[in-house]
């Protein structure tokens, strides 16, 4: 595929997050791609406003961009050893729309934290959560930068070559995926 729809997902909402970082980086090593970063600042899931107004116009335009993307990147931050409120509120509006939007499309899950294991419970949640949504996880080592606050620079620059190799195979195995 020459030019393919890269669809960018951090599940933190601040600019300046490790895994917003972390995005960026793996943009860049999944190479010539229309990259998309999608806003995960949606309403809070309400069975009520789903039932009364429907699906709410943010919810709609992510869901179009998954539709749209050939692949997705998704940055899953830890909190408290789990999954972000902000992401996980994001995989239940997506999940309401008929047809299965994640059904089958390519994902790579990625994490950065302050913590020693680098938002390992949180990443594999979330695989966890976009299996029984049928999601392609994109399998291989995990990707997880422990200690985020040490390893980017102020540029926000990851210049550990560890981290660097292994985003570049998560994302060689994604590009791979739709190829």
């Amino acid at each position: 595929m020459s030019n393919p729809t890269l669809l960018t997902i951090s599940g933190s909402l601040r600019k300046g997050s490790y895994n917003r970082m972390l995005l960026t980086h793996a943009a860049a090593a999944f190479g010539e791609a229309t990259v998309v970063d999608a806003d995960l600042n949606l309403p809070l899931y309400d069975g009520d406003v789903e039932a009364n107004e429907g699906i709410p116009a943010a919810v709609q335009t992510l869901v179009d961009q998954i539709t749209q993307a050939d692949a997705i990147v998704i940055a899953a931050p830890e909190y408290n050893k789990s999954i972000s409120g902000v992401l996980k509120n994001a995989i239940d509006w997506v999940s309401r729309v008929p047809d299965g939007v994640l059904a089958q499309k390519p994902v790579v899950v990625l994490s950065a934290a302050a913590g020693r294991t680098g938002g390992e419970t949180a990443q594999f949640v979330t695989m966890q959560v976009l299996l029984q949504l049928q999601a392609h996880i994109i399998p291989g080592p995990a990707v997880l930068v422990a200690a985020a606050m040490n390893e980017f620079d102020a540029e926000g620059n990851l210049p550990n070559e560890h981290y660097q190799k292994a985003i570049a195979g998560k994302m060689q195995a994604l590009r791979a995926a739709i190829e």
